[in-house]
């Protein structure tokens, strides 16, 4: 059995920085308390490629230092199946909606799917 993914792109405004990670804390803690839940990570964009050509010669990668508009994060959450998924799903909006809504420029991108290797 293949386990259940869920990759979310989410952008945050600027000024809600510090509340947004306070936040995904909150929420890592409930999510992994749950039933069926293997993984949940989180990713902030700090830096971006040199260029495609750069990452082939193995260039590293170039620390973002412009003020950006808004700050990219990224969830990685990773669960025993659709099921599970989705009973979590909803518990965590029950309890975090209205505090994410708060932190977001605009609704998040949902990419789900079964986890291959």
């Amino acid at each position: 059995m293949s386990h259940f993914v869920e990759v979310c792109i989410y952008d945050v405004r600027v000024e809600k920085e510090e509340m947004f990670e306070e936040l995904i804390r909150k929420v890592i803690k409930h999510h992994t308390e749950f039933p069926g839940v293997f993984d949940v990570r989180y990713l902030k964009r700090t830096h971006r490629p040199t260029s495609f050509g750069g990452a082939k010669r193995g260039e590293p990668a170039i620390k973002l230092t412009r003020k950006p508009e808004a700050l990219t994060y990224v969830l990685y959450w990773e669960v025993d199946n659709a099921q599970t998924h989705g009973k979590a799903t909803k518990s965590g909006l029950k309890h975090f909606f209205k505090e994410f809504n708060r932190c977001l420029v605009k609704p998040p991108k949902m990419i789900l799917g079964e986890r291959i290797i």
